[in-house]
């Protein structure tokens, strides 16, 4: 099967981390990898964000990403690229009609605008995974929310247009048919983790004797990091470190580490909170084994993969009851979920959990299972062939085979 991934802001050979480089950078490479292992032909299709990039880069992992021009080629962020969805979805048709795909697979909405308009001539099913809906961005951030205006009515369009949508969890499901999605055209399919890589066993990064709380992802303020330092004031004997954002001789400069930073002096324990900035993907599992918990605090997550990391590595998850944690995090099995945007609670859950190493030991246990179980990328691959088939691709039962 030829699969044409269409990621208009988000390439998967970008550096985790920084400004609009998260998760979805991490699905769509982790994903196409799992499809191309599948003997897949998977080709990614992202915006030029350098001059100097070639216009097809052929990975070692076994997918092709080609750079599309749409606009200036440089970086621009996310919000700012709905103007140039046109060019990119013109540079998509051109190439298609040379070749075209079995099946498109659009990673946010207006990836899956840009898809919708390309593929119409096509005959091509289009699949489509938001990562991230504009009515939950807008309820929780409401005037902070930077999305373009037209957001939330061409999500509906792309919706409501595609052969299928696939939720990363089933919180999503419940917005999409808000959104006048059928239910019948929807498919739950999770985001992944890779049990080579992130495992119990193997290198553990140094630590001190206080117990250590991790906390992991982009930093900005939805990420709820300041409910875990404020948390820590009513912990004594623990650090939290932080890790994600520009690389650390760029922290100094970032508004939300110093506010963090602030934040972190307000309540008196500066000492014992470490920003580490950008850690490489290789450090990470490394990272995760050296804490005695993984805290997760947003405001909401459409899916989160760090709980599926720190899982697979068999470390215990306290999440934010919100979104896709609600998935993830089985509440007294695997880790606990807590009340959102509740510091007092999130200590009050922690403090006796950090005094109970057998109850860490068992949560982390169930929760390798559980992500070696449901989550490993390849059981991800298989779900999305399925889905593929569902959207009509090929009759269900054939055997698949692929292409960009």
């Amino acid at each position: 099967m030829r699969i044409a991934m269409v990621s208009e802001h988000a390439s998967p050979l970008a550096a985790l981390g920084e400004v609009d480089c998260g998760g979805q950078n991490l699905h769509v490479a982790e994903l196409s990898s799992a499809l191309a292992g599948r003997g897949h032909e998977v080709v990614v299709h992202t915006r030029r964000t350098d001059p100097d990039l070639p216009e097809r880069v052929d990975t070692a992992r076994g997918f092709g990403v080609v750079h599309v021009p749409a606009g200036p080629p440089g970086p621009l962020a996310k919000d700012k690229l709905l103007p140039h969805m046109g060019e990119f979805a013109d540079a998509l048709a051109r190439d298609w009609r040379q070749r075209p795909p079995d099946v498109v697979h659009a990673h946010f909405w207006m990836s899956g605008l840009a898809s919708v308009l390309a593929a119409a001539d096509l005959g091509a099913p289009v699949v489509q995974t938001f990562h991230a809906l504009g009515s939950v961005k807008r309820r929780h951030q409401g005037r902070d929310d930077t999305s373009p205006a037209a957001r939330q009515r061409l999500e509906r369009l792309v919706g409501r247009s595609v052969s299928r949508v696939a939720a990363t969890c089933s919180d999503e499901v419940f917005e999409l048919i808000r959104m006048g999605v059928p239910r019948s055209r929807i498919s739950v399919v999770p985001c992944g983790v890779d049990p080579r890589q992130f495992s119990p066993s193997g290198p553990v990064a140094d630590r001190g004797r206080r117990h250590r709380l991790l906390a992991v992802g982009r930093l900005v303020p939805r990420k709820g990091f300041d409910i875990a330092v404020e948390a820590l004031a009513r912990l004594p004997r623990t650090e939290l470190v932080i890790a994600g954002g520009p690389r650390p001789s760029g922290l100094s400069a970032d508004a939300e580490a110093r506010r963090l930073r602030r934040l972190a002096q307000q309540h008196g324990v500066s000492d014992r909170v470490t920003l580490l900035g950008q850690v490489s993907r290789t450090d990470m599992p490394a990272l995760l084994r050296s804490s005695d918990v993984v805290v997760c605090t947003p405001w909401y997550e459409p899916f989160g993969i760090v709980p599926l990391e720190a899982m697979a590595c068999g470390v215990p998850v306290v999440a934010a009851a919100v979104g896709g944690l609600t998935d993830t995090v089985v509440d007294g099995v695997t880790g606990r979920l807590v009340p959102p945007l509740d510091p007092v609670e999130l200590a009050k859950v922690l403090r006796p959990l950090l005094e109970d190493a057998a109850q860490r030991e068992a949560f982390g246990a169930a929760g390798c299972d559980r992500a070696r179980a449901r989550y490993a990328w390849s059981r991800v691959a298989a779900d999305t062939e399925q889905v593929y088939q569902r959207a009509g691709v090929v009759p269900a039962g054939t055997v698949l085979e692929v292409s960009s």
